[in-house]
């Protein structure tokens, strides 16, 4: 009897032992690979940071301010809300149209049979080139915002463009981001303030024209006419008594007109930019503060 006690026994340590070892095994490799998947995650953490840069073209509205306080574009406050990682090149430049931006110096003061100003030389400017270069331009990963509109509505040369002209532009200039692996993200042109009694109201145009660009080369398109005319609502900014070089609300966000921002109203318009870059979930709004 002693003797099948001892043999049972030792039965009973010979397979818990064996149990041990094949738990101990399981346990290293399910450690090595976690180890393994932390490691393979590296990489793309990284690669999720990549320095990203933000070009943008447009006019005044946009533009970085060229001295004193007024006019602001919204496109200098722009940088301030992205984290390290994110540079903006703001190539937006005042009394601009699409065109003009363009084909700077080359386009005329007279119209052609079709109605649209004449180009004297389809050279491009030099910050269109500059965006466009190669080596030092938009590269894979970047963004280009694009806002005009505003003195595109001119009815007189060199400024003046028109509708059909207007989408064929900004859809070659959504083209030749993709064509470099850059994102196109397109904006209809920040409004005025114009009230209708107490509700701000709309007062651009081109806005079709730029979801029918967005349309063509699926780029996202940023109704910033719409979020701006809903931002002056809820800031109440009608009726008002044209008070835009005073201490009020308006002269805090405007001018001394009715179209251009001090700081204040810069930065909130370049708020409402980056909240439709996070409302429409685009990859950039991983770089928002």
């Amino acid at each position: 009897m002693r003797n099948l006690r001892i043999l049972i026994t030792t039965a009973l340590m010979i397979a818990l032992s064996s149990l041990g070892v094949s738990a101990a095994s399981a346990a290293d490799r399910v450690a090595t690979n976690c180890t393994t998947a932390s490691r393979a995650q590296v990489p793309a953490a990284r690669a999720f940071a990549a320095p990203v840069t933000v070009w943008l073209a447009g006019d005044s509205t946009m533009a970085n301010p060229s001295s004193g306080r007024c006019p602001v574009g919204w496109g200098s406050q722009f940088d301030a809300l992205f984290n390290s990682d994110v540079t903006v090149k703001n190539q937006a430049v005042g009394g601009r149209s699409i065109q003009t931006w363009l084909y700077e110096g080359n386009v005329s003061s007279t119209k052609g049979s079709d109605g649209e100003c004449r180009l004297t030389s389809t050279t491009y400017s030099s910050r269109w080139q500059a965006m466009l270069n190669s080596r030092t331009g938009m590269k894979a990963g970047d963004y280009l915002f694009i806002q005009f509109g505003i003195n595109d509505s001119s009815s007189t040369c060199p400024r003046h463009v028109g509708p059909a002209r207007y989408r064929q532009l900004m859809t070659m200039m959504a083209q030749a981001a993709l064509a470099r692996g850059a994102h196109p993200v397109l904006l209809t042109p920040v409004a005025a303030i114009t009230c209708s009694g107490g509700t701000a109201t709309k007062n651009r145009g081109f806005v079709n024209e730029t979801f029918a660009a967005g349309s063509a080369t699926r780029a996202p398109v940023i109704d910033l006419q719409t979020l701006s005319v809903s931002l002056y609502n809820s800031l109440r900014f009608c009726p008002n008594n044209g008070d835009y070089g005073g201490s009020g609300p308006l002269g805090t966000f405007f001018c001394n007109d009715h179209t251009h921002f001090d700081t204040y109203g810069a930065q909130r318009v370049a708020g409402l930019v980056a909240g439709d870059v996070r409302r429409q979930n685009l990859p950039l709004a991983a770089y928002l503060r």
